[in-house]
């Protein structure tokens, strides 16, 4: 079937969100994204799947603009958990001056929570998976580990200030650090989250024809992170993104904990930012001027046969 010549990113490259042009200069940006709580409180897991939504516009440099609900919900847990999910996920919604305009309910043995998001960008200006070059640096705007930090937490094994923290970074929406990218000059962008840091680079290095090279630091990482790597705190899904990615990557130089780290899938994580390393210093000063959290991973070579090379710190 011929490809309509107005859809600019569909599921080829992989990329966060599809894009229909709509006109010279707009083009809507569409997404869904839902899953089971990462968090004990209702009210919390609803802000984190709405911020987890949202991520994948904000990714492509759009402006979120409606939302509909997702939700598979178990009859046990009764109406005061649905309506706290709701809250929370409204709460995120209005920060993010969305509209919730509807949604879809269904009956499910295991509590799903998210939403469909559709938003608004310039093709000129458009962030995407594919544009990254030899010799742009990469730019992480949030620190790893929630995985393995939500998975301490299941097993009520995680100091509650951590919880606190970890709780606060997954609903911190990712709207500054894309309007920030797209004002300095960002060449491509992704979201982290369930493919883990590397299977995201993987995936964004694949589809730009390059390879990149990170030299992974304990820094990376949020508090605690480490050490419940190496007592067994392990998601499911970071053994998967292992298994998927790991030929496509090189960890060997790095410590087997870290490593892990960098495999870990992320719930609401940061944007991954390829920009022209002549204005690097100005979004990292931008972003440092928002507070938000930023750190120089590496930067993008001539293509060679892996898609991700981490060596040595």
């Amino acid at each position: 079937m011929p490809r309509d010549p107005r859809v600019l990113v569909d599921q080829s490259s992989l990329d966060d969100a599809g894009v229909y042009r709509t006109g010279p200069r707009t083009a809507l940006v569409q997404t869904v994204d839902f899953f089971p709580p990462v968090v004990d409180d209702p009210y919390d897991y609803g802000r984190v799947a709405a911020a987890n939504a949202l991520s994948d516009v904000y990714a492509m440099g759009g402006r979120p603009l409606t939302a509909l609900a997702l939700v598979c919900f178990p009859e046990a847990l009764g109406p005061e958990v649905l309506r706290e999910v709701l809250r929370g996920g409204q709460r995120a919604m209005r920060e993010a001056k969305v509209a919730i305009v509807g949604g879809h309910t269904i009956k499910d043995p295991e509590l799903k929570f998210g939403y469909s998001v559709t938003g608004v960008v310039d093709p000129r200006r458009m962030l995407t998976n594919a544009a990254a070059r030899p010799g742009d640096r990469l730019v992480l705007t949030k620190p790893l580990g929630t995985g393995i930090l939500a998975t301490a937490l299941k097993h009520q094994r995680l100091d509650p200030a951590l919880a606190r923290r970890l709780t606060r970074q997954m609903t911190t929406l990712n709207r500054a650090a894309s309007e920030l990218a797209v004002a300095a000059g960002v060449r491509a962008a992704t979201d982290v989250t369930g493919f883990g840091l590397l299977g995201h680079a993987a995936q964004m290095a694949e589809a730009s024809g390059v390879t990149f090279t990170l030299a992974p630091r304990a820094d990376w990482l949020l508090p605690g992170v480490l050490g419940h790597a190496r007592a067994g705190e392990i998601a499911g899904g970071l053994r998967k993104n292992q298994s998927y990615y790991g030929h496509r990557v090189r960890t060997d130089a790095v410590a087997a904990d870290l490593a892990l780290a960098l495999f870990d899938p992320q719930t609401s994580g940061g944007l991954l930012l390829a920009i022209p390393e002549r204005k690097v210093a100005g979004l990292l000063a931008a972003l440092r001027r928002r507070r938000i959290w930023a750190k120089v991973l590496g930067h993008a070579i001539r293509r060679t046969a892996l898609d991700v090379v981490c060596g040595a710190a």
